[in-house]
């Protein structure tokens, strides 16, 4: 989706004169863009109409380039039709989880668990999906990698029981998620069952989970939910690898259903709560470097990164490894890159540089103490011939490391003498 709306908004850049035909060609593209991403289609017309309306209304200010002028009355009503942002509430909470089959419930009950601990709160998980296999395994995994507590009883089939008893186990804990049973479809039996785990656990809030993948079914699955246990809001998981996660966001919103968290990839920090400026403004190519400090101050604080590790003043291999254990914990570099606005870095190059940063860690672990402190040591033909067989590496791959290393830190030295960025990170 994020492509497609680029490249549409790239034509008006290659226009000289902006007027009615330019605004009806350029519309046609972002309708395609946006019904291939299973945006409903009525709510493509309604919106494109809007868009030439108020493009053909109003002249750009001042100063204001048409292209970007335009650009701008495309953003804000995209960020209208997904719907409006949410602010979570850092307080104790109980929160009852539902969803169907392969909605990814269970690993966005792990993933909110870990959101609300790095934020102060004792968290704790119930498992009371009763019918699926490994249900129970894979959320005590979850909660052993998280580091948060677990409760279930293997094998039984109250899941009101199971919900009970876990809160009964969990006492003291300020943040419970019970994890449900899903279906492919909300039938019956469903229904009785949810019924009954809520009003055994007695929720602060009921949200479901729903697969980007559906598109604008998530409107219907949020409405049926809503009917049988009136919900709180919604998660939509899966947003890094579906191109109807768009439609999945207008349905929700056009349901009246509060999307509040959206999920993106498959490690446990990959979720945030949800912005359609942040998610609308990441699908134009525009630099969220708020969210940037937010993921680098995250991943810092969860690497247990003391700040005399990062010293800058002597910038050694050892202070490169703590930074790559950092990019390491910041998640996949397609949403580092598209944070600083570089949405279109090609796969290939993402995966290369992935492949890279893992075999760099390898070499460092690989090298002296003396070594780490003192690249200067690395000229030496025997240490890189050593350091290489050490690793599972080429030495082509430890002097790509050296080299690289070094243009880091010419980098970082230009960028701690340049005036314009200390004004504009401040501390």
């Amino acid at each position: 989706m994020g492509e497609g709306l680029r490249k549409a908004l790239s034509l008006l850049s290659r226009s000289t004169i902006i007027d009615a035909k330019t605004i009806k060609e350029f519309n046609k593209e972002l309708q395609k863009v946006l019904i291939a991403s299973d945006v409903e289609v009525e709510t493509v017309f309604r919106f494109t109409k809007e868009i030439e309306k108020k493009a053909l209304a109003s002249k750009p200010p001042a100063g204001l380039p048409p292209r970007e002028y335009i650009t701008n009355i495309v953003y804000e009503g995209l960020v209208e039709l997904m719907g409006s942002s949410y602010e979570p509430e850092i307080k104790p909470l109980r929160i009852l989880l539902l969803g169907l089959y392969g909605s990814g419930k269970t690993t966005t009950a792990a993933k909110l668990a870990k959101f609300y601990q790095s934020r102060g709160l004792s968290a704790g998980l119930i498992c009371c999906d009763v019918s699926r296999p490994a249900a129970y395994e894979q959320l005590e995994t979850l909660a052993k990698q998280a580091n948060i507590s677990f409760f279930g009883i293997k094998g039984e089939k109250d899941a009101a029981k199971i919900a009970r008893s876990g809160l009964e186990s969990l006492k003291g804990k300020q943040i419970i998620i019970c994890d449900t049973s899903g279906r492919s479809a909300l039938d019956q039996n469903l229904v009785n069952e949810l019924k009954s785990v809520n009003a055994a656990f007695n929720p602060d809030q009921k949200i479901l989970v729903l697969s980007a993948d559906i598109g604008q079914v998530a409107g219907a699955q949020a409405r049926e939910f809503d009917k049988a246990v009136e919900i709180s809001g919604v998660v939509v998981s899966k947003m890094d690898g579906s191109g109807k996660g768009g439609g999945a966001l207008s349905a929700a919103a056009a349901s009246e259903a509060k999307v509040m968290f959206i999920g993106e990839g498959e490690k446990l920090n990959d979720i945030e709560p949800y912005d359609p400026d942040r998610f609308i403004g990441g699908l134009l190519g525009i630099p969220n470097i708020s969210a940037l400090v937010e993921k680098v101050q995250s991943a810092v604080k969860e690497a247990n990164i003391k700040p005399e590790e990062v010293d800058i003043e002597k910038m050694d291999l050892d202070t490169f490894y703590t930074q790559l254990k950092a990019i390491n914990k910041m998640g996949p570099l397609k949403g580092i890159f598209g944070m600083m606005g570089a949405t279109d870095v090609p796969k290939e190059m993402i995966e290369e540089g992935e492949e890279k940063l893992k075999r760099y860690k390898y070499i460092i672990s690989s090298m002296t103490v003396s070594e780490r402190k003192e690249a200067a040591l690395l000229h030496d033909q025997s240490r890189i011939s050593r350091i290489a067989k050490g690793s599972g590496t080429t030495e082509k791959d430890v002097r790509d490391l050296i080299s690289n290393f070094n243009k880091m830190k010419k980098s970082y030295k230009m960028m701690k003498n340049n005036r314009n960025l200390k004004r504009m990170f401040g501390g």
